[in-house]
């Protein structure tokens, strides 16, 4: 608790600077557009963004918060209206929705699938080749979680029964799987980029064995594979529909410069504090950065809160998220 209230004071002393830059602002718009981010690929896609703002905070009047890989410090920031836009996993803002009574709205899909298992050694070809396995995860409870369960699932393999997963939570996990990995050996994991390629950094051996992009695609009938959204207060899009549109519009133009310049994409992601350079350079073309908003946001988020919603409907809040939780949808 102490660490989670650590974090969020030092999420708002930061905009709290960044507001004395910029200014507050007034009229009909806000002076500022405060945005919450993780430590990840769900803020990559916001660094030309950021850069901008910094550059010229005239003409890009957005404030932002790296807070860790804590998604509940942005989420009590989100609620309480400290911030007005945060990235989030995908059913975590279905979860958002449902517990605040509509408070928030959903932008948009920031982040397609951007997980893989990693082996120490040559063994694992197929999901298959996973039954029997203990497999290292990150995240439980999380969209992580229910993807891998369904491609279990759908490829025959029980994952309570034919399969260990040995989850590590909290703000240490990636280094606890990697911890794992180094001591087992013949260790798989499930792992996210770039956490993935800071692993394979750590761990002597450790080989990208399978995409679950690629093995998902292989799956009948199988819903789009979301990892993270763009959210947003209710009471903020609705106050300034002309700000949240600009605001989509320069995400847009961000991701698809994130998305053709990797090497200066990289130098950002590691000059803003999300990853290292090095790092986010390698991880990149894995990320699967996007912006997608309006009908086709609707239909794939639907599709793929629906598949969690089977497995384990407190996952996203208890039921299916209303129509307007999806932003710029009639």
């Amino acid at each position: 608790m102490k660490k989670r209230l650590l974090a969020l004071g030092m999420v708002l002393m930061l905009l709290a600077a960044l507001l004395s830059v910029y200014g507050c602002g007034g009229g009909e718009e806000p002076g500022t557009i405060r945005i919450g981010g993780l430590m990840g690929p769900t803020s990559m896609g916001l660094v030309k963004m950021m850069e901008d703002a910094e550059t010229d905070p005239a003409a890009n009047p957005y404030a932002f918060a790296v807070a860790g890989n804590d998604a509940s410090v942005l989420t009590a920031a989100l609620l309480k209206g400290e911030l007005d836009m945060i990235a989030v996993p995908a059913n975590l803002a279905a979860t958002l929705y449902n517990n605040s009574n509509g408070a928030v709205r959903v932008l948009a899909v920031n982040t397609l699938g951007v997980l893989h298992i990693a082996e120490k050694g040559d063994s694992i070809r197929t999901v298959e080749d996973l039954r029997g396995k203990t497999i290292y995860a990150m995240n439980q409870g999380t969209v992580t979680e229910y993807t891998l369960r369904y491609l279990l699932t759908q490829n025959g393999i029980d994952p309570d029964t034919d399969v260990t997963l040995s989850w590590k939570n909290g703000s240490e996990a990636q280094a606890e799987v990697i911890r794992a990995l180094n001591q087992s050996e013949n260790g798989v994991a499930m792992l996210p980029q770039p956490a993935l390629t800071v692993a394979m950094g750590n761990v002597s051996g450790l080989r990208d064995a399978l995409d679950l992009n690629e093995e998902w695609e292989k799956l009948p009938d199988a819903p789009g594979l979301i990892t993270g959204v763009m959210v947003a207060r209710t009471e903020f899009v609705e106050k300034y529909p002309q700000t949240t549109a600009k605001f989509l519009d320069a995400y847009a133009a961000s991701t698809a410069y994130v998305n053709a310049n990797t090497d200066a994409a990289a130098a950002l992601i590691g000059k803003h504090g999300i990853f290292t350079e090095s790092v986010a350079k390698a991880a990149l073309p894995d990320c699967n950065i996007v912006c997608i908003r309006g009908a086709e946001m609707k239909e794939a988020i639907e599709g793929y809160l629906q598949m969690i919603y089977d497995q384990n409907a407190a996952a996203v809040g208890g039921s299916m998220p209303a129509d307007d939780f999806y932003y710029g949808v009639s």
